[in-house]
């Protein structure tokens, strides 16, 4: 008889404390909604959601896995809408190895689809002033970015993750 009992209540209590803990995690999803830069990465950590390296989405979807700072881990990615959301933990400013420079605040975002990022907001590039970037499109060894003229690059120089460095503003 004792024997049944701890049978039944460690069914109970484990029972108990699974659905303890999803609604924690429930509240801990409801609380980074409300938090500004995207901890909705942490959610789907505690929630058992592996979400995949941004260097390998960018990889998946053809354009050169070093376009972001190196720190720049956590993002948003919805497949259905190709909405792509980068968070970065400072305003920096990326020197890429053809000497050309990108600027990004902490927040990038655009339209991720096969071989292009479009509709991008957080990322300027220097052309001889700081130019809002609004699309990179990947063709082969040529990287095009769009920033109120198109300047063609070479896709190697963005192959390779580097360091940002901090900027003052964005």
């Amino acid at each position: 008889m004792d024997q049944m009992f701890n049978k039944v209540g460690t069914y109970w209590v484990g029972h108990k404390a699974e659905k303890q803990l999803s609604s924690v995690g429930d509240e801990i999803e409801q609380i980074s909604n409300t938090i500004e830069g995207g901890t909705k990465w942490l959610v789907n950590k505690l929630k058992g959601t592996v979400q995949k390296p941004l260097p390998e989405v960018l990889k998946e979807y053809d354009l050169p896995t070093g376009i972001f700072p190196r720190d720049a881990t956590n993002y948003e990615f919805d497949e259905q809408t190709g909405k792509l959301t980068v968070f970065i933990p400072t305003i920096c400013e990326v020197e890429y190895k053809d000497s050309s420079v990108l600027r990004f605040f902490t927040t990038v975002s655009g339209h991720l689809e096969k071989g292009k990022l479009t509709d991008i907001e957080g990322m300027k590039t220097k052309v001889i002033l700081w130019i809002k970037v609004s699309s990179i499109t990947s063709d082969g060894s040529k990287l095009y970015v769009t920033a109120g003229i198109t300047k063609t690059r070479s896709r190697d120089a963005y192959e390779v993750s580097r360091d940002g460095v901090v900027a003052e503003k964005f």
